[in-house]
């Protein structure tokens, strides 16, 4: 099996990645690493996947989904099986500010891998959306089959949109496709614009944090590993056909099914750094979501898989984590 992983230098990307290669399976990663957050962290992660290929299982290209001519000759030069879609522009408040940067990477570079994709009549691909699609929703917990058309930010716009294309795409030329809803996903090398980094780098740093809505959001706190082993199980879970189309489309929630508050989670932050924050009460910022949590039924009934690690356990490992790149990045530095 060949796959394809585009942002394999992200977040959830590089651990995807790594439980490829260390399944021995071929990996070929892409990524733009780009400046929207630290770009020595993308690099780190990068390093890893290197030093963790054997028998040349792994192959990285810097470039940009943005850049069809690119894309399509490494199309040619592997004969994929799979594709997982991780790439793209993220962030919620970025996007306010931003939104050209979402139409270039979310809608027009998911254009050329859809294109790709069907080019090469690829098996299975997998596609990140997200939990943002829900809008103001007020139905908890989110079920698959409720409205996303009300998105907030511009960034679920372009996600829904994703969406959008995927099923026209699975219905004309029966793509088989899945659309994975991510549900604020945490753990080591996460991403630092991410709530629970925030917190924790402020907090060790002795910075004033920021909580919106005064700490009341609640989210569906979902752990890296979780997340991984679902997608693993996934990519020999083609969608079923659809009735009276050529349709091979699913969308699955992604999260953990269990919801926490900022609050909670500043004081598990708080308990393992041994240090009391000190924090501003903000109210509601424009464009968040008070509230989210994850309806993962039909995701336990595909892949039959369980989540395992809880909140507690997950922030204690992100900060152990975080706590040994600090250490390291300070002795790199001095060195």
């Amino acid at each position: 099996m060949k796959i394809l992983v585009t942002g394999c230098a992200g977040f959830i990307g590089f651990h995807i990645t790594k439980k490829l290669i260390d399944k021995g399976i071929f990996v070929v990663g892409l990524d733009n690493l780009n400046r929207y957050y630290d770009v020595d962290l993308k690099k780190s992660r990068l390093n890893i996947l290197k030093k963790s290929s054997f028998k040349n299982k792994f192959y990285f290209y810097k470039i940009d989904i943005y850049d069809n001519k690119s894309l399509k000759k490494l199309f040619r030069k592997f004969n994929f099986d799979v594709v997982i879609h991780l790439a793209a522009q993220a962030g919620v408040r970025y996007s306010i500010k931003n939104p050209s940067e979402y139409v270039k990477s979310n809608l027009v570079g998911f254009f050329n891998i859809l294109e790709n994709c069907k080019d090469k009549k690829i098996k299975h691909l997998l596609i990140a959306s997200s939990s943002s699609v829900y809008g103001e929703n007020k139905r908890l917990p989110y079920k698959e089959i409720h409205r996303t058309d009300n998105p907030i930010q511009f960034y679920a716009a372009t996600k829904k949109s994703n969406e959008i294309m995927a099923h026209s795409y699975s219905h004309l030329f029966g793509l088989p496709i899945t659309c994975m809803r991510f549900f604020t996903v945490y753990g080591p090398w996460g991403r630092p614009d991410m709530a629970y980094y925030k917190i924790t780098d402020k907090i060790y740093n002795n910075k004033f944090i920021e909580l919106y809505n005064r700490g009341n959001h609640k989210r569906s706190f979902t752990y890296i590993d979780d997340v991984v082993n679902s997608i693993v199980i996934l990519i020999k879970k083609k969608p079923p056909k659809e009735k009276n189309s050529k349709a091979r489309f699913q969308i699955l929630n992604i999260g953990n099914d269990k919801i926490a508050s900022l609050k909670k989670l500043l004081n598990i932050i708080e308990k393992n750094l041994e240090k009391k924050s000190k924090k501003k009460l903000l109210p509601l910022q424009l464009g968040d979501i008070k509230d989210t949590k994850a309806n993962i039924n039909l995701l336990k009934k595909i892949t039959g898989y369980k989540f395992k690690v809880n909140l507690h356990e997950g922030m204690f490992r992100f900060i152990a984590w975080y706590l040994n790149y600090k250490k390291n990045t300070k002795n790199s530095i001095k060195k």
